[in-house]
């Protein structure tokens, strides 16, 4: 990836190199077709949808992507699944890592988005849930 920092997911997406490139185009065609109302924008360096403000007990606070999705240098990661997700997901993708927060791809060959999409929505609906209320960004009256 270029050292310019991108602007908007399309700048992003245009930065990184083969193979990952038409990978990332897939998967963000493919959350922006199953989380429409989870707006794209550029966040902690990778393209994060939707945003929901957090604030814990130590007094910190700030704004995340409710999902998020980023191109490193050995493998594609998806943000904001969390370990309950995760556990029904790893049958449904076998070829993914699994992180507390994260699903990690090595190979772009080896995603299968339908089965991704599924992840995401769920991961979505459950942020939601937790949160108990509908995240802010453009997402504010989403049924995600």
């Amino acid at each position: 990836m270029s050292k310019t920092k991108p602007a908007t997911p399309n700048d992003y997406i245009a930065q990184i190199e083969e193979p990952h490139r038409t990978a990332i185009k897939a998967i963000h065609a493919m959350i922006r077709k199953a989380l429409p109302k989870l707006e794209p924008s550029i966040q902690y360096g990778m393209i994060g949808y939707g945003t929901y403000h957090y604030k814990y007990d130590s007094g910190r606070e700030g704004d995340a992507p409710i999902i998020a999705v980023a191109s490193r240098s050995g493998y594609i990661s998806i943000y904001g699944c969390g370990a309950e997700i995760a556990k029904g997901a790893k049958q449904a993708l076998p070829k993914a890592d699994f992180g507390k927060g994260c699903i990690r791809f090595k190979k772009p060959q080896d995603i299968d988005l339908k089965a991704l999409e599924k992840v995401v929505k769920a991961a979505a609906r459950e942020k939601v849930k937790l949160l108990g209320k509908t995240p802010t960004s453009a997402a504010a009256s989403a049924k995600v």
